[in-house]
């Protein structure tokens, strides 16, 4: 683990590049985009997710909320993350979108616009592993500290594609990244300790609703606190290769498929949702194309039992290996 307060500049490996995709389209990422998130483990792509798409999404979010307060001490509970504040118990994540009643969830993973995003970093053979929103509820504008989604070999992209519900202003709380602090472990807690939010190099990212972001899942990043009570809503679609999975986990090949077949089904939904719209041409590598099962409630939740760590200041140490 890096024990210096600032991220390690020296260049690392590259990752493995994704083959360049079939069909190339408006909707995939070009060379100079790719260089660009190679080298500063980030990329603001403004208004790609608009219009009634948007709208949809953003009355979901309002039900998810909504609904997430109601849950109680039930199983249900387990998909609805709570912390403890100054204020009381307020929740700020949701899991496991897609079986959660809303089907711009489901739309939005088929759409040519995030998916031609997938294929760009991934390769025709993209994994949709997570998704999930994470907020901060007006009143609510609690920071979140500086971290590393998850700690990888960097053999293979790991990415988010980050969807903005709302906007996230400049100097009231708006994400902040460290450019290239994506190519080694970095000691977050040490980097809070020493500059609190001042961390050397660090950036503001400030975005309006429909905004994407994508981040490479180990760029250090966190917020300050929100200010002036604003809500503020984000999807957090986790892609990676095919490839990248089975080498290293930390699932298996039949979790892989599992996870695939969520992909018809997104593509249904957006051609249902969106009809005479573009529709994303899927072309993964015959081996790995799933069977539908007849069972969509089941086919919507894949449940992850286990996480590549990251790195957080209350996760303890890890390491690349």
């Amino acid at each position: 683990m890096t024990s210096a307060a600032t991220p390690d500049p020296a260049p690392a490996p590259a990752p493995t590049l994704a083959p360049t995709p079939t069909g190339h389209t408006a909707y995939h990422l070009d060379e100079e985009q790719l260089g660009r998130f190679d080298r500063d483990g980030y990329l603001v792509l403004p208004g790609t997710i608009t219009g009634d798409l948007l709208q949809r999404l953003r009355a979901a979010a309002d039900r998810w909320i909504e609904h997430g307060r109601t849950v109680g001490d039930t199983p249900e509970q387990r998909d609805f993350g709570f912390a403890d504040r100054p204020s009381g118990r307020v929740m700020f994540r949701i899991d496991y979108l897609h079986d959660k009643g809303e089907p711009a969830s489901l739309e939005l993973l088929g759409s040519p616009e995030l998916l031609g995003i997938a294929e760009s970093l991934h390769g025709v053979n993209f994994v949709p592993t997570y998704e999930s929103m994470v907020f901060k509820d007006a009143g609510d504008g609690a920071p979140i500290a500086w971290h590393q989604d998850a700690v990888h070999p960097r053999r293979w992209r790991i990415v988010n594609i980050d969807v903005y519900l709302d906007e996230s202003v400049a100097g009231h709380g708006a994400l902040r990244v460290v450019p290239g602090s994506h190519r080694s472990v970095t000691d977050v807690c040490a980097l809070a300790d020493g500059h609190g939010w001042d961390v050397p190099g660090a950036v503001e990212v400030p975005l309006q609703a429909g905004d994407v972001l994508l981040h490479d899942v180990m760029l250090v990043h966190g917020s300050p606190p929100v200010e002036g009570g604003r809500l503020r809503r984000t999807l957090y679609y986790e892609f990676r290769a095919a490839e990248q999975v089975l080498a290293e986990g930390p699932w298996d090949r039949a979790w892989v498929e599992r996870r695939l077949r969520l992909v018809p089904l997104a593509l249904a939904e957006h051609a249902r949702s969106r009809p005479g719209s573009p529709a994303f041409d899927w072309r993964p590598d015959p081996a790995l194309r799933p069977r539908a099962v007849g069972d969509t409630e089941a086919e919507l939740r894949v449940v992850h039992e286990t996480h590549t760590p990251g790195s957080w200041c209350s996760a303890g140490d890890v390491a690349l290996t």
